[in-house]
């Protein structure tokens, strides 16, 4: 982390442990008190506009470029999407394997952010010195700690590659179901290594709970609001990743949306671009912009749904309600939603796999161009994904549109930085500890910033021409 600082602002530049660049922009008064924070993503992809004139079956293999850390999430919303256009549905034993892989996506997507990217901040401090809090530190000074993380982030990346291939942008999840059947050896293999995963995620789920009061400070200003949560349910309201339909409730627990269909998303969220960032912000159409801020990702998902479903992971979704109620508001909550969320996915794969019909023969369904529209929605690790595409009557994509969990994030993660950095920022005595606290509410979100790029905006730039004594002889600023 670096700063930068002017009479009148601190920029944080690069954000770190996230994946994806951005920036932190800190405004300061007068008097030295922060007036307004600013979360700016810096990067730009465009995988929007690359997908226009490509066949449309294609798109899951081209969407799962997007991504090296959650390509699988892609892969399966863009099949769904493609699914809808062809008018067809996968076969039973196609639709559980591809709910497999998309647990075993969350699984290991959940531990690095957990155990890699916040777990130094958690186990050593904020103020810690950022020369050992990392992840080498955590893993001379904590090397249980450090093996469970690396443990169950192999666990779900091999299940991954068992399942598809290879880890990284396998191509097995296609329109139409999956490319091949699971073998008995394979679900044998997984099988095997779902109880050691278990006791790795209750270890540290155990660790956190004991732990909480050391984070009772944070928790009250880190990015603790009244907002909106949206996600998938199953028509019973236990936790859905795969399919189900969206609920919206407000911060009470009020139902703004309940039993939307996936296909009708357009109706519920809306998008606005703003100069300052390549991130889309996305908000409920109902409430408006900017009012209508909400929040997806573990919170969210386990703040709608009435239950998770398996039997440890409602044991500690109820307990966690005890302690904190019924719907937490404090974006520091996403820790301990996200370790109850990957105990959920080793007691749902193991439930998945024990069924007789996983092994069936018919996982592919074939059919061609039958619709000009069609929308893929599922839950990724950071929140639900929603991919939206319409093509010719030859298949060819004429519009593409992601709506990304980090996008719809977003307000709430700029509201977030600048909740904290009112808290902490005092311009009078700048710590490394304060600036680091800015970035940890980044951080809780989990946000993939390569995945959310792609509105087409007006980036601010200043260029100035330099002479060799320093004077600046030229300069040209957007407005």
């Amino acid at each position: 982390m670096t700063t930068k600082t002017t009479p009148n602002q601190l920029i944080i530049d690069p954000v770190t442990r996230i994946e994806g660049h951005s920036k932190i922009t800190i405004t300061l008064g007068e008097q030295g008190e922060v007036t307004d924070a600013r979360f700016h993503v810096t990067q730009f992809r465009g995988f929007e506009r690359m997908c226009e004139g490509r066949p449309v079956h294609e798109m899951p293999s081209l969407m799962a470029r997007i991504c090296g850390i959650c390509p699988v999430s892609h892969l399966v919303a863009s099949a769904k999407a493609v699914d809808a256009i062809m008018a067809t549905a996968p076969p039973p034993a196609g639709a559980r394997l591809r709910r497999l892989m998309n647990l075993a996506q969350i699984l290991q997507s959940h531990a690095l952010s957990f155990f890699h990217l916040s777990s130094p901040d958690l186990l050593f401090g904020f103020d810690a010195d950022p020369a050992k809090r990392h992840l080498y530190g955590l893993v001379q000074e904590f090397p249980q700690f450090a093996k469970d993380g690396i443990a169950l982030r192999r666990y779900g990346q091999h299940m991954i590659e068992l399942l598809g291939g290879k880890r990284i942008h396998p191509a097995w999840v296609v329109p139409g179901g999956v490319t091949s059947p699971l073998r008995a050896e394979v679900r044998d293999e997984i099988l095997a290594g779902v109880p050691d995963a278990i006791e790795r995620v209750r270890r540290a789920l155990d660790w956190y709970k004991q732990a909480m009061s050391r984070w009772n400070e944070e928790t009250e200003v880190w990015g603790n609001f009244p907002t909106a949560f949206l996600g998938l349910v199953s028509e019973d309201g236990t936790a859905e990743h795969y399919d189900g339909t969206l609920r919206a409730i407000g911060p009470a627990g009020t139902i703004i949306h309940d039993e939307i269909a996936p296909t009708d998303f357009a109706n519920c969220v809306g998008e606005a671009v703003e100069p300052w960032s390549y991130l889309k912000s996305t908000y409920l159409a109902k409430l408006g912009y900017p009012d209508g801020i909400y929040r997806v990702g573990p919170l969210a998902r386990l703040n709608v749904v009435d239950r998770m479903g398996t039997p440890r992971a409602d044991e500690e979704l109820a307990e966690m309600r005890s302690r904190l109620g019924r719907w937490p508001s404090s974006s520091f909550h996403f820790h301990y939603t996200r370790l109850i969320e990957t105990l959920y996915c080793c007691e749902r794969i193991e439930q998945i796999l024990r069924d007789p019909g996983i092994l069936s023969g018919r996982v592919r369904s074939q059919a061609g161009i039958n619709r000009n529209e069609g929308v893929g929605v599922s839950e990724a690790p950071r929140g639900t994904l929603m991919h939206h595409y319409v093509v010719d009557d030859d298949g060819l994509v004429q519009r593409a549109n992601l709506i990304i969990a980090t996008g719809q994030n977003n307000l709430a993660m700029n509201r977030g930085v600048k909740q904290v950095a009112q808290q902490y920022v005092k311009s009078d005595k700048l710590t490394e500890g304060m600036l680091n606290r800015v970035e940890a509410v980044i951080r809780c979100y989990d946000p993939c910033l390569s995945c959310s790029t792609h509105a087409v905006g007006q980036m601010p730039f200043h260029i100035q021409l330099v002479g060799p004594s320093g004077t600046v002889l030229d300069e040209l600023a957007t407005p």
